[in-house]
């Protein structure tokens, strides 16, 4: 029987080494080749008293916004993915509500569910969001991403591929010598799309969470062993 595949996980420090615990408890090998290197940024918090919420789209945001984080703590979180949401409690923050279809989905419905004005802690390269006409978004930045190098060698595969965010997805798509030698299991579908096309494969995760990564990817590293 021949051996499962590896499985490449691209996402920065400290997700990666959670990722990894998963990928090594389902009985694969984990290879850790990450792609950014989160840190925080400089921040001035903005009076609570004008937002009705927090928007949370990376677990990276309350894990490097800092003390400035307190003086939010009062606003409802709404959050993308369960991860994120774990995050922001760790923070001490109060998660209102957990979307499961992607950032844009959870504007809509904190807009349905009459938020008029909400503030987003976001990182430094940030995909753009179309918020309700009804909802005013108000941006600050918390943390950045710096691109790290890579070995091209270490993307050629054949292997299975995690790629948690459409920064990745573009770079993945930058550096992969054969996208034919790689199974992509993107987390949402804006990742996929960002990926391209050529790839052996593309599955999309049904919701934001890394456990369901996880086990999407296990089944094609055992499929293509």
């Amino acid at each position: 029987m021949r051996r499962p595949l590896p499985l490449i996980i691209l996402r920065p420090e400290p997700g990666a080494s959670d990722t990894a615990k998963r990928v090594r408890s389902a009985g694969l090998d984990a290879v850790s080749v990450p792609l950014f290197a989160a840190g925080p940024i400089a921040w001035t918090p903005a009076d609570p008293a004008d937002f009705d919420a927090l928007l949370l789209t990376s677990a990276n945001a309350p894990r490097f916004a800092g003390p400035g984080l307190e003086k939010l703590a009062a606003l409802p979180v709404w959050c993308v993915g369960a991860a994120t949401a774990a995050a922001a409690t760790a923070a001490g923050l109060s998660v209102q509500h957990i979307g499961q279809g992607g950032a844009q989905a959870v504007l809509q419905e904190a807009a349905a569910h009459a938020i008029a004005k909400m503030l987003w802690l976001a990182g430094e390269d940030r995909t753009p969001l179309d918020p309700p006409a009804s909802l005013h978004l108000t941006i600050v930045t918390v943390y950045h991403a710096r691109r790290l190098p890579v070995a091209k060698e270490l993307l050629a595969g054949p292997a299975v591929v995690l790629v948690h965010s459409q920064r990745a997805a573009r770079r993945l798509a930058e550096l992969a010598p054969a996208r034919d030698r790689l199974r992509i299991v993107a987390i949402s579908d804006p990742v996929a799309r960002t990926l391209g096309k050529g790839w052996a494969s593309v599955s999309i995760c049904g919701m934001p969470d890394d456990r369901e990564m996880v086990a999407m990817a296990a089944k094609l590293c055992h499929e293509g062993g």
